[in-house]
């Protein structure tokens, strides 16, 4: 399974890397930052199904550390307000009216090159223009990126986007056929998923199903204390409502979201706080 999944993430990365920083021939962009190869590979399978040009920026001292050595450089950058400096951007914007925006998310919005990048476009670079955020993540992040992005783009069109976790990278281009058809960047049709079930308290049953889709997962996410559910293709997605604790020591409330697909093990897609 794991050698199956990096079969797929070196194949789309190839593509991605193929097709990187064509020229302003359309009017959609897929502008993206990438530090392991996962969100190149979200980039690549994007232009697949969208044919929309694509170009990766880069900071000039690149985050290649171990994970412990680019968390304690992020730290001291958001400590001391520094903004890494990008490598010269291989595009011109001014020729699109829509950019897929990508990132992995750190520490629960999008990473720093993203904020390089805005601040150094200028004021009026991305003015108008319709931006689709997405990105990768290790439980999630979509939500607070999408609203940080709005914050600091008001002259922009900022759409709900698409994200997916970095364990599930493998579920993105079916995912991403629903999320591009749903909100009208790519022709089809596809049929509609179901509200969620009204939230009931959690049952034995159902906290046995968060426990197995969560327990594995390096950081704490959370008590279940209430649940919907609907039906997907192929099985349930469960919306449970978790109570966690922020480090200092606050109650924080959390949505979290599991997929029960027949066969298989209970997964967590994401968490949004």
């Amino acid at each position: 399974m794991i050698m199956n999944m990096r079969k797929i993430v070196m194949a789309v990365m190839v593509a991605a890397a193929v097709t990187s920083c064509k020229g302003p021939g359309g009017k959609t962009l897929i502008l993206y930052y990438s530090q392991t190869g996962t969100t190149e590979a979200l980039a690549a399978e994007i232009q697949r199904q969208t044919g929309a040009d694509v170009c990766r920026f880069d900071v000039g001292k690149a985050y290649d550390g171990t994970y412990e050595e680019t968390i304690e450089r992020c730290l001291e950058e958001r400590r001391t307000g520094f903004v890494p400096e990008l490598k010269p951007l291989g595009v011109d914007v001014s020729g699109y009216d829509v950019i897929f925006l990508g990132f992995p998310v750190w520490f629960g919005t999008y990473a720093m090159p993203v904020k390089s990048l805005l601040m150094s476009m200028r004021s009026d670079a991305l003015e108008g223009k319709t931006i689709v955020p997405f990105c990768t993540f290790g439980s999630g992040g979509l939500q607070a990126s999408t609203e940080d992005l709005r914050a600091a783009l008001p002259g922009c069109d900022v759409r709900d986007g698409y994200g997916v976790r970095t364990a599930r990278i493998a579920e993105a281009p079916q995912e991403l056929n629903r999320f591009l058809i749903e909100n009208g960047w790519k022709k089809g049709s596809i049929e509609p998923l179901p509200a969620f079930s009204g939230e009931v308290p959690v049952t034995e049953e159902t906290a046995a199903i968060f426990d197995a889709a969560c327990s594995g997962y390096k950081y704490p996410i959370g008590t279940p204390v209430a649940v919907g559910e609907r039906d997907i293709p192929g099985g349930k997605e469960y919306k449970f409502a978790a109570e966690s604790f922020t480090p200092d020591g606050r109650l924080s409330h959390v949505a979290v979201f599991v997929n029960v697909i027949e066969g298989q093990s209970p997964v967590f897609t994401q968490v949004v706080r």
